[in-house]
Formats: structure tokens, sequence, C-alpha cells
């Protein structure tokens, strides 16, 4: 019986079906898990739906937040976030969950054996990606975040968010056309962490020059969208430690099966099952 599903707007490229499944399957619980279209003006009746026909819930862009306002309870580190990936429902009722910051944490953690705690991270692109995961690793520990984007207004409200809940995480914002503090933040940084959308389609530029990442030879590139993007590829040349997004989206997908069933994953079936070719290509954040 399909008991839970992935939604977002578009779907199609969503990895979590193979990867799921292939948990479920190595837990004895089957094949659960499918894919479900699901469109902005969709999403309060597919939540009604949800309450009688399934089990669990992940939320891909865009309705992360859209989706708050039909839950019955939302965990507080996903209301402190403002954003929720993660449904689970039980008789009826439906609490929202994030999972990406632990996620983001974990794959940092298998990529490049960095942990949050003391650490420093910059982050370019301040949208959902960055808003579900910021927050994460200051409570994590973090000494301090860049937070770099093209409008520095959405980086200040997350920079506001972790000053209200971690004024112990030392914050700066950035804007991205600003050569300058982008090179003084890198030089300041452990990780780099690419959250843009740039790098979903092959000829997208790099989010910013990647000749100021000369400004820390030392530093650990991560892009959250899971391909070989054009940053990735520079970094790489140059020398540099780099990860695409496949961590990131197995460890947060594991930390929803956890939830729904109580059960500890096979990551290693998961990362067999998120390589099963999805519908349509375009890898990117879920």
């Amino acid at each position: 019986m399909i008991k839970f599903t992935v939604i977002g707007d578009p779907v199609a490229h969503s990895r979590s079906p193979g990867m799921q499944n292939a948990a479920f399957e190595r837990a004895g619980l089957g094949r659960p898990y499918v894919r479900r279209h699901v469109t902005r003006g969709e999403l309060s009746s597919f939540v009604a739906e949800a309450r009688k026909l399934f089990r669990g819930v992940n939320i891909t862009v865009p309705h992360k937040e859209a989706v708050i306002p039909f839950l019955d309870e939302i965990d507080p580190a996903a209301e402190r976030c403002g954003s929720v990936n993660t449904l689970d429902i039980r008789d009826g009722r439906v609490r929202g969950y994030s999972t990406d910051g632990y996620g983001l944490e974990y794959a940092l953690r298998e990529n490049f054996g960095i942990a949050p705690a003391g650490g420093t991270f910059c982050f370019i692109g301040c949208g959902g990606a960055c808003r579900a995961t910021a927050l994460h690793l200051a409570e994590a520990g973090a000494g301090a975040l860049h937070l770099v984007n093209r409008t520095p207004a959405k980086a200040e409200d997350i920079a506001l968010a972790v000053a209200r809940h971690v004024p112990g995480c030392r914050v700066a914002v950035h804007a991205l056309n600003d050569a300058k503090g982008l090179a003084d933040a890198i030089a300041d940084s452990g990780v780099l962490i690419q959250a843009t959308s740039l790098g979903l389609s092959e000829d997208d530029p790099p989010p910013f020059d990647p000749e100021l990442l000369e400004a820390n030879r030392n530093i650990a590139v991560f892009d959250t969208i899971y391909k070989n993007t054009p940053l990735l590829k520079k970094a790489a040349a140059s020398g540099l430690r780099c990860a695409g997004g496949k961590a990131m989206l197995i460890h947060q997908g594991a930390a929803s099966f956890r939830i729904w069933t109580g059960l500890e994953p096979d990551l290693d079936a998961m990362r067999t099952g998120f390589d099963i070719t999805p519908v349509t290509d375009g890898d990117g954040e879920e």
C-alpha cells in the first residue's frame, strides 16, 4: 500500500522515491513511496487528502514555507527556521519537521570530516536552502556564519533569526556583488556552501567568480545541488576539497525515515537507491 510521497512543483526529478524505497525495502516494508506533483494552489487540498491517505510526506521546493499554515503541529526546530520538509501523519493529525539542517550537518561530516562546533561557514544564496540549514548549524555550535545574497534583505532576515535564537554565533551579511566582502568572507571560512539554483543547467555560470576561492586554499566547497556543477568543477580543478548535495539528501531523508518508522535506515541502501535514474533530468535541492 502506498503510504508515503514526496511533493513539489516540479517533482519529477526527485531522487527521494528510489532512495526511500530502498530503505523501506531493506527494512521489510515493501516499496510504499511515490512522487506527487502538487502546485501551490493544490497544497491545502493535498494536506486534507494526506490526513486520510498518507503516513508521511517529504516536501521539496517551493512548498517548504507555504505548507506551514495547513499543519496541526510544528516541531520547534522547524518553527524556528520557518521551513518544513517532512510531514508525520498520525490519526489524521499532521506534524511538520525540518530535517534539512541535519542533512547538511552530516553531509559535511561525511564528505569533509567537518563538524559545526566552532566552525565558520559561508552561505552563497539565502533562499529556502539557507533558511532551513543556517540556523541548524548555529544551534549545533557554529562560531560564525557569513550570509551572501544578491539581495541583502533576505540575508538580513536569516541573520536576525540566528541572532535571536543563537546570540553567541557571529553573523555577517554581504552582497553578492561586493567582491571584497565576499573575498573576506571566504578567507574567514572553513566551508563554503553554495545554496543558489545556479548549476542546475549545464550552461549556468558559477554564482560568483571562482578566483575568489584563492583567498582561502584550505576552504571546503559544498554545493547543495547534487550534480557536478560549474562551481564544483572549478573548485576541483583548483585542488580544493569539494562535494555535491547527494549526501545531504540522503541524510535528511534518513532523518525523515526515522521520524516515520522509528527504525534506523540502511544508508548504503539509500545511496544505491539514490542512483536510480529519475523520470526527468534536473538535479537539485529537494
